[in-house]
């Protein structure tokens, strides 16, 4: 017999962004060995960029076999590290992180938690900052993820924070207040905002007004902000990425009750492409928050290991700069790759600035304006074209018809083939439908 959490539905495995890509890894799209199976448009990872990393690795042989100054480091590294993190990779973490913030903002390396990914980042945040049965509130659409690591094991509640297509999903002070007084009506006490700052799924950085309502907001109902901004070394375009600390800087409220009541998570998964070294981090001002959190985090560690190696290559700095500007550069070309193929079969995406999708306007192919239309839509796109796009409905978007597709994690010549069924699917449907 097994326990209460292990047999629990709440895990959010069920959900149709979910098993979009279990049809995948059962029929995965090969240009030789199947080259009729299912295309990976699911995926959040950035591939884009890898011979940069490859080609740093190939000239720097000494981290890679654990050497330093000539000398074997292995020993050192292989036995217990303090939990904690190696003070040299939180130095070049914190020192990356301004860098991509363009300087606007500095950070302290012994303000940060080291864990593993931002899957756990954000769990021990709801850990140390709710109850069971309290709740963060949302904005929509959100990752689907977040059901599982928000929640699932936390107990913690989300109330969505409704947008709307009609201002490109932008977050208003009426929509903040309403999903409040939901929350108070469902007697769920409030202890935070959660925001996602690149968006996932839109691809959209936060306005300097929006960073304002939401710090307005929260120092009025007392209560926390966590900032998810793991995608803010995606930003290609402009607008600029601002991230919460700046703008709370710009309102001058660093010696306020509210500097310790904002926290970010970020990674090195999406802006670096490296999602498989796991490396996630908290950032906080509060010290309460960060020791707690750091007792949390050795239940999920970053390997020594790890750690000297990307310290290595995060020291580097004019790697670095070079990195992060050529990323945005291919990252802006593969965007502008996808959204001019679809625009020429009349599929609209969203404005975007960042991130390593797009988000599609599908609605002119839905038999009707519901979410099971949606869904009809979405099993047509997988089993009869081949296609694992997620739709809106995963990420809780409350309108039908919405659609992400990451473009970033596959070859010109596969993105090209995508589009390319996407416009045989325009074909089949209604004349003039698109």
């Amino acid at each position: 017999m097994l326990s209460r959490k292990a047999t629990c539905k709440s895990h959010g495995e069920d959900s149709s962004y979910f098993l979009g890509w279990q049809e995948y890894e059962k029929n995965p799209h090969d240009p030789v060995r199947n080259p009729s199976g299912i295309i990976q448009l699911g995926l959040a990872e950035n591939q884009l960029s890898f011979d940069l990393l490859e080609s740093w690795i190939a000239k720097n042989q000494e981290p890679i076999g654990f050497m330093k100054k000539g000398g074997s480091i292995f020993r050192e590294l292989a036995l217990f590290q303090d939990y904690r993190g190696l003070p040299a990779f939180k130095k070049e973490l914190s020192e990356y992180m301004a860098a991509i913030r363009q300087d606007k903002v500095r950070f302290d390396p012994n303000n940060i938690v080291l864990t593993a990914g931002s899957t756990s980042a954000n769990e021990a945040l709801m850990f140390c900052l709710a109850e069971a049965g309290e709740a963060f509130l949302v904005p929509t659409p959100y990752y689907p993820g977040f059901d599982r690591d928000l929640k699932w094991r936390t107990g913690v509640e989300i109330v969505p924070i409704q947008s709307s297509s009609v201002n490109n999903f932008r977050i208003i002070p009426s929509a903040l207040e309403e999903a409040y007084q939901h929350a108070q009506k469902l007697h769920l006490k409030v202890k935070g905002l959660f925001i996602t700052n690149p968006s996932n799924p839109l691809g959209t950085t936060l306005s300097s007004h929006e960073l304002d309502h939401l710090i307005n907001f929260a120092i009025d109902k007392n209560i926390h902000i966590v900032s998810d901004e793991i995608y803010s070394g995606t930003v290609f375009d402009s607008p600029r990425f601002i991230s919460i600390m700046e703008a709370l800087k710009k309102k001058n409220l660093e010696n306020t009750t509210i500097w310790s009541r904002v926290h970010i998570v970020s990674s090195l998964s999406k802006d670096f492409g490296l999602p498989g070294f796991r490396i996630g981090m908290i950032y906080s001002n509060s010290e309460t928050l960060i020791a707690a959190a750091t007792k949390m985090s050795s239940f999920g560690l970053v390997s020594s290991q790890s750690q000297f190696l990307l310290s290595r290559i995060l020291g580097d700095k004019k790697f670095t700069r070079k990195y992060i500007m050529e990323n945005r550069k291919r990252l802006k070309s593969r965007r502008k790759m996808l959204v001019s193929g679809l625009q020429k079969y009349g599929i609209r995406c969203l404005e975007n600035n960042a991130g390593l999708f797009c988000w599609i306007d599908m609605r002119c192919l839905l038999s009707s304006y519901t979410f099971e239309a949606e869904m009809e839509l979405w099993r047509r796109i997988i089993f009869k074209y081949g296609l694992n796009i997620s739709p809106g409905s995963s990420f809780h978007c409350p309108e039908p018809g919405w659609f992400r597709i990451c473009f970033s994690n596959m070859s010109e010549e596969t993105l090209d083939l995508a589009v390319r069924r996407i416009k045989a699917l325009v074909d089949s449907s209604a004349p003039n439908a698109c």
